[in-house]
């Protein structure tokens, strides 16, 4: 894995940043790592975050990826920023409402309807 290799691809469309997962499976802890990592980064740069994840290329993520989500959200959420997800599986979402943590994002079936959802 090169280190400058990104594992996300971002695009900023008005205040929203717009990352979608490069990676079908974010199983790999050094990958996930990564992935927190970037994000972060993308988080700081901005005073309040407006952040999209499209989980549109995305058939598994493992526990820690979602350890790392709810570290992302709680990021978001100090600098007074939002949050939302868009795209999800079905069989990634179930795991969402399992752990309740389809409580705790705000998820979307598709980037439009979470882009439309901004303040």
């Amino acid at each position: 894995m090169g280190v400058d290799e990104s594992r996300l691809r971002v695009k900023l469309q008005g205040e929203v940043t717009q990352v979608e997962f490069v990676d079908r499976n974010i199983l790999d802890e050094g990958f996930i790592q990564q992935i927190g990592h970037e994000i972060d980064d993308l988080i700081q740069e901005h005073e309040q975050p407006k952040l999209l994840l499209s989980f549109s290329n995305v058939d598994h993520l493992s526990s820690a990826a979602l350890g790392t989500l709810i570290t992302i959200h709680q990021k978001v959420k100090e600098k007074g920023g939002q949050l939302r997800l868009s795209d999800i599986d079905p069989q990634i979402h179930e795991v969402f409402i399992i752990t309740k943590l389809d409580k705790l994002f705000e998820i979307h079936d598709d980037v439009d309807g979470a882009m439309s959802s901004f303040a």
